[in-house]
């Protein structure tokens, strides 16, 4: 029996009937279009479905949409605000940390939980963030160097 899930979505309040057992990986890229969370493993594993819920990074494949009824989910395609890239976005493609862009939105996603929680991080609690998110195109480096250059930018408010 389908339940009624009620959230807001990238700032925008939704409204889906879902079976109990879809999780929200499905959710956001069957029933509401956004394609930007990726479908990896389904396991947890890789990372690739990452989403913001309440500012906290969670794997959308291992999450019940029934469960996050109620809550704020931010996605990739909600940072950019009015047609601009958000910084931590910037930096990702100017570092060249998005070779195939499958895990971008997930480490993007991870990077900005991390930045609203600490504003300045060190590199190791970066890699901390980023840990779990497999790169198949081994960008880890740049993703790194990323995170720290949008530390400046988030920052200073750009």
């Amino acid at each position: 029996m389908k339940k009624l899930v009620k959230f807001k979505v990238n700032g925008e309040v939704r409204e889906v009937y879902v079976e109990p057992h879809r999780t929200l990986l499905e959710v956001l890229r069957e029933d509401l279009d956004l394609t930007g969370v990726k479908y990896a493993c389904g396991t947890g594993e890789c990372g690739a479905c990452t989403v913001l819920v309440d500012g906290k990074a969670i794997l959308s494949c291992l999450t019940l949409a029934v469960k996050v009824s109620g809550k704020s989910i931010l996605t990739v395609e909600g940072l950019a605000e009015r047609g601009a890239l958000h910084p931590i976005q910037e930096m990702f493609v100017e570092h060249g940390a998005i070779q195939c862009g499958y895990c971008t939105p997930g480490a993007v996603l991870s990077a900005k939980a991390l930045l609203d929680e600490n504003p300045n991080p060190t590199e190791d609690e970066v890699k901390e963030y980023l840990k779990g998110k497999l790169c198949r195109c081994g960008t880890y480096q740049e993703m790194i160097k990323a995170v720290k250059a949008a530390t400046k930018k988030v920052r200073a408010g750009k």
